[in-house]
């Protein structure tokens, strides 16, 4: 198991692959060999092919966040301005999967993923909503079982961003942006969370705030802040960062080994490659 920053990742500059976005965000790569991403602000699902050039993939995507798939390959999206988590139809449409909890209409969903065995694990945060449009009160993580039925799983966060399971699925992880940490629980054999610690503080001049982040095989966190992608041991150690010319929101493994690290940086798309095989989605 690489133990150290140079070991994890080669020492590189980044590539850019695109420009002239607005605000990137979201990305997630499919086997089929290509990456999907939010681009926020224009309300599109962009597509990436390594060797090609970007084209909108889907619009509108009511301002679409964190993507990712479930084990049925299905598309599965965090929508802003539709207030929902979505899944994508056989014919292509956008259906909602999570609009409410407690019979109140969710913030606006941030990022997503999907444990093996189906089940979706979302956050909350109010970034996408104006301050009286919030009806629930807090801001949460959930969890959408198979029977669509949605549980709040915690609520005691600033602003949860980016989540991630360990490779094992016993931890999950959640990004507080606003309290710039990243915290931890052990997933129960009923998927609710406990043991809630801070895993690692960020609140340091060169780290600002955590958003997005990936765990790759060995347990390695890849997380985005103000200095670049942090990676981080599965101990909490900070390893290193990986600096970008913009500022990074999103990560996403992909390529023919998952060893390709894709990065959302503002109006760009960045890649980095890597020795250790991130998770697949």
């Amino acid at each position: 198991m690489p133990t150290n920053m140079n070991s994890l990742v080669p020492e590189q500059e980044p590539e850019k692959l695109a420009g002239d976005l607005q605000f990137t965000e979201g990305p997630v790569w499919h086997p089929d060999g290509y990456l999907l991403f939010s681009d926020i602000p224009s309300n599109d699902i962009k597509k990436y092919t390594p060797g090609g050039s970007v084209e909108t993939h889907l619009t509108p995507s009511r301002n679409s966040n964190g993507l990712t798939f479930d084990r049925e390959g299905r598309l599965v999206a965090c929508e802003h301005t539709g207030r929902q988590v979505s899944r994508q139809s056989a014919d292509g449409a956008m259906e909602p999967v999570a609009t409410h909890y407690d019979g109140k209409r969710l913030n606006s969903p941030n990022d997503v993923v999907v444990h093996s065995n189906g089940r979706i694990f979302f956050t909350d945060p109010p970034y996408g909503i104006e301050p009286e449009q919030a009806e629930i009160g807090f801001n949460g993580v959930y969890r959408i079982d198979a029977d669509g039925s949605v549980t709040m799983l915690e609520s005691d966060f600033g602003r949860p961003n980016g989540l991630a399971f360990s490779p094992d699925e016993s931890i999950l992880y959640v990004d507080d942006t606003e309290r710039r940490n990243v915290r931890a629980f052990d997933v129960g054999d009923g998927f609710s969370l406990s043991n809630d610690r801070v895993f690692i503080d960020m609140d340091t001049p060169e780290a600002g705030s955590p958003d997005g982040m990936k765990v790759d095989t060995e347990g390695n966190l890849y997380v985005t802040g103000a200095g670049g992608v942090w990676v981080i041991s599965p101990d909490g150690a900070h390893l290193g960062t990986i600096a970008f010319p913009e500022l990074p929101a999103n990560v996403a493994f992909g390529g023919d080994d998952y060893k390709t690290l894709f990065v959302t940086a503002r109006t760009g798309l960045y890649s980095v490659q890597i020795n250790t095989p991130g998770i697949e989605p």
